[in-house]
């Protein structure tokens, strides 16, 4: 069983989950500035969390690309993204952005309610540590920057919501799926 709000619902494949509780728009908890991860031995359960918790809102949403460690409460720059495979990034830091722009439709786990444009460089490299505290470094465009400048904003106290281009593309999710969400994967 997973507690979801008040409401307990049985779903076969959450069983052996650890399904931790997705912070919403109004909780301070997200406002606030992660702390680099300096300890690592608890990251093993961390990244548990993370994964459980992303793969349940895909699962019962059809959305979630990525979560970020501040969105379950935990106040640590850890990200965890699982589009083509899980990919954990520890301590991330954006350090080059393209001068080149994309304007893209963006949601949040901690909002999926609410879908509005903004605008993100189009390419990135992100330099981060794994979970054996290897630096690493990654370029990334298109979805995947959009996707890793959203989550990265999470460790700075910063909602997508901040970044809305214009308030009238403002909508609810309803909404977007039925007049934007088709166009918006042919494009």
């Amino acid at each position: 069983m997973v507690l979801l709000g008040e409401k307990e619902t049985a779903l076969p494949w959450v069983s052996a989950l650890t399904v931790r509780e997705v912070l919403q728009l109004g909780n301070p908890i997200l406002r606030e500035r992660s702390f680099p991860v300096e300890d690592f031995s608890e990251l093993s359960s961390l990244k548990e969390d993370l994964s459980d918790t992303l793969l349940h809102w895909r699962k019962s949403t059809g959305y979630g690309r990525g979560i970020a460690a501040p969105q379950i409460g935990v106040l640590k720059r850890v990200v965890f993204t699982n589009v083509d495979e899980p990919w954990l990034l520890v301590n991330p830091k954006i350090i080059w952005k393209s001068p080149e722009r994309m304007i893209v439709w963006d949601a949040c786990l901690s909002y999926l309610t609410i879908f509005f444009q903004v605008s993100r460089a189009q390419q990135i490299k992100v330099t981060y540590q794994d979970m054996d505290r290897k630096e690493r470094e990654v370029e990334a465009e298109g979805a995947l920057s959009e996707l890793l400048q959203h989550e990265i904003d999470h460790l700075d106290g910063i909602l997508a919501i901040d970044r809305v281009l214009d308030l009238r593309t403002i909508c609810t999710k309803g909404e977007y799926e039925k007049r934007y969400a088709k166009k918006n994967k042919e494009s």
